[in-house]
């Protein structure tokens, strides 16, 4: 949700290209666009040390001041240096309070599962419909003392209070089994490779 850490000041940009955007960079700030609900596509400028510091945060709710008036986004793309990780662009949707969107949440485990189990992590993240300003950082899930063969599908995952579950509730997100041990893997193995140098034997020559 938006609040007094959120608020951003935008500067509006009038020049564009790598070159335009690179001066930018230089000046400590990260080019983005805002569009949604209609409106005409504007073109900002967001300072990059406040920027990296909310974007911590997934689907971040960002509130651009833009020469005396507030405008409500949503974080939808960030462009990255594929080496440097640098924040190079950001895509900005409009949004407005009461207006519900559709976003993936990621699942956060919690707690261990019975002695000597495994935890497969098969779904990180769930599509949720929910109002645009309450959206949650994380779907927390306890896995405390789950037994072999225990699984934890999408519609047994809690999701917060006017949300949707937009995923297919029967899906896997987690699943408890014992550990496979390094020996049963191995033998698997060779068994194929006999299994397969008996049938090369048996066939008859043409």
């Amino acid at each position: 949700m938006a609040d007094a850490t959120n608020k951003i000041v935008a500067d509006l940009r009038v020049k564009f290209g790598k070159g335009a955007a690179r001066k930018l960079r230089v000046l400590g700030k990260i080019p983005a666009v805002m569009y949604g609900h209609g409106t005409t596509p504007v073109h900002v400028a967001l300072p990059a040390h406040q920027i990296g510091l909310l974007l911590r945060r997934a689907n971040a709710v960002l509130e651009l001041e833009i020469d005396g008036k507030s405008h409500l986004t949503l974080v939808k793309d960030v462009q990255k240096d594929p080496f440097l990780q640098i924040i190079e662009h950001l895509d900005l949707i409009v949004i407005r309070k009461g207006e519900k969107v559709q976003v993936e949440v990621s699942v956060h485990v919690t707690g261990e599962p019975a002695p000597g189990m495994v935890a497969d992590l098969d779904t990180k993240t769930l599509l949720l419909e929910v109002e645009a300003i309450n959206i949650p950082q994380n779907l927390p899930l306890s896995i405390e003392g789950l037994e072999d063969g225990a699984q934890i599908h999408a519609k047994d995952v809690e999701i917060p209070k006017g949300a949707t579950l937009i995923s297919d509730e029967d899906a896997v997100v987690v699943s408890v089994h014992l550990p496979v041990l390094e020996e049963e893997e191995e033998e698997g193995e060779e068994e194929g490779v006999e299994g397969a140098e008996g049938e090369a034997e048996a066939a008859p020559a043409e």
